[in-house]
């Protein structure tokens, strides 16, 4: 049985997801702050780009595809981030 790149990155999503969800579970996130948000917008964004770059295949689309779904992927965060941000201060 041979694996595929998708087989890996469909793993490690899985994985990803049950981290994310073993975080908030946890209590991690009100206890650690700021450094439990951070961890999981960059297990987001890393969750998002496997899915933009192997299940959507933007991996072998042309590269203003993959500028424009990835940039709009941490455009969002980045939202998110400063939305934070300004409401803390």
């Amino acid at each position: 049985m041979r694996f595929l790149r998708l087989d890996f990155v469909g793993l490690g999503l899985l994985l990803a997801t049950a981290l994310t969800w073993a975080v908030g579970e946890s209590g991690w996130l009100r206890s650690a702050g700021s450094s439990s948000a951070t961890f999981v917008l960059v297990l987001a964004l890393v969750k998002g780009a496997g899915i933009a770059l192997d299940f959507m295949e933007l991996r072998e689309a042309p590269r203003l595809w993959r500028w424009f779904v990835l940039g709009w992927l941490l455009l969002v965060i980045g939202l998110i981030v400063g939305v934070r941000l300004l409401a803390a201060a």
